[in-house]
C-alpha cells in the first residue's frame, strides 16, 4: 500500500503528521521528507496521528525517533496517537519512544500536557 501523508500545522505551530498505509524500506523516505521540513522549522510539539497506519518497519520507526532528537534538541517534544495494536507494540518492544509520549487520542494527551503544565506551574516538578 503507497504511503499518504497529511500535515496539519495549528494556530499555536504544532503540527501533526497523518500517515495512512505502510511505513517500510519503500515508504519511509516520504515520511521522513516531510518530518525533515517540519523538525527544521522547530516546533514546540509534533504530534504523530498513527490511525491510518496498518504497517512499520524500523526504516519508519527510524523516521520518529530522528525527528524526535531532532526536536529535543531545540527543545520539542514527539507524541504519538492513534497507535493500532501491532504498531504500538512494535514501539514498545523498540523502547522508541517513553511510554508518555504515546496516547490512545488526542484528548488523552491534552489531559496530560495540561497536568504537567499545572505541575510546572505550582512547582511540583522544575
Amino acid at each position: 500500500m503507497p504511503l499518504k501523508v497529511s500535515i496539519e500545522e495549528k494556530l499555536d505551530g504544532t503540527f501533526i503528521v497523518r500517515p495512512e498505509g505502510s511505513i517500510d524500506a519503500n515508504t519511509h523516505t516520504i515520511l521522513g521528507a516531510e518530518v525533515d521540513s517540519i523538525v527544521a522549522k522547530s516546533p514546540k510539539l509534533l504530534i504523530f496521528d498513527m490511525k491510518d497506519v496498518s504497517y512499520v518497519s524500523s526504516a519508519g520507526v527510524s523516521v520518529v525517533l530522528v525527528a524526535e532528537k531532532g526536536l529535543k534538541a531545540k527543545g520539542g517534544r514527539v507524541f504519538m496517537v492513534h497507535l493500532q495494536p501491532q504498531i504500538k507494540k512494535v514501539f514498545e518492544i523498540v523502547q522508541a519512544l517513553p511510554a508518555q509520549q504515546i496516547f490512545t487520542s488526542v484528548q488523552e494527551m491534552d489531559k496530560y500536557l495540561k497536568e504537567i503544565q499545572r505541575k510546572v506551574k505550582e512547582g511540583e516538578i522544575p
